[in-house]
């Protein structure tokens, strides 16, 4: 959370068998900050990630230069700060444009202060604050949300989470579940975001929906 924006934020792993939950995450993302070793610079991965985020239309990156505590050449910094510019470049994202943060998440967690330390992350995000233009929002449309995940909560019945395409539901709502399985209706008996109850739920907002009557199994990803 900062002053300006509370976001939510999905892991991407870097590792190759996490492809289909980046596919998942990224189709909704209004944004990207891609990590990028300064000892190891741009990996295999790094271009993956690159490529997933134009293919899935995430619209602005912004990047985080990590371990760079780790590297003493200013010139080896600037070498990886270009090499990642080009990359960005070869894959229609304005390489020269995109802010690029230098610091230390490890220095950072240990809450080292310094340019490397916890200034290089309140940096990241007053960039990430500053580039990443404030999404417009399909109120107007039908409710529609992609369903992410789902569990029980005992007592309570099935709760279904993602992130709310377009539309707004408010909690009393009747709506259908659609797509694997046959078509179902149910009713929204509560709306949770941040482990917050709210009375509905809104185009952009990360939440969980309970269902009423819908067993664990009757509804998936």
């Amino acid at each position: 959370e900062t002053e300006k924006r509370h976001y939510a934020h999905v892991d991407c792993p870097g590792h190759a068998d996490y492809v289909k939950n980046m596919i998942t995450g990224a189709a909704q993302m209004d944004g990207a900050i891609l990590v990028v070793s300064a000892a190891d610079g741009p990996m295999p991965q790094t271009r993956e990630h690159i490529l997933l985020a134009r293919q899935v239309g995430v619209p602005y990156i912004v990047v985080f230069l990590n371990k760079a505590d780790m590297v003493d050449d200013e010139e080896l910094l600037e070498l990886v700060e270009l090499e990642i510019r080009e990359l960005l470049c070869s894959y229609d994202f304005p390489g020269d444009d995109i802010p690029i943060i230098k610091g230390s998440a490890l220095m950072a967690l240990n809450g080292e202060q310094g340019e490397l330390g916890e200034d290089s992350i309140n940096r990241l995000m007053d960039a990430v604050d500053s580039y990443i233009p404030q999404p417009e929002r399909a109120i107007d449309k039908p409710f529609l949300m992609p369903v992410e995940d789902v569990f029980s909560i005992s007592g309570r019945g099935t709760v279904a989470t993602g992130r709310v395409e377009r539309g707004i539901v408010k909690v009393g709502e009747e709506v259908e579940v659609v797509g694997i399985k046959a078509t179902a209706k149910t009713t929204v008996t509560g709306v949770e975001m941040f482990r917050k109850l709210l009375d509905e739920g809104r185009a952009g907002d990360n939440i969980g929906a309970l269902l009423r009557g819908v067993k664990r199994e009757d509804i998936e990803r």
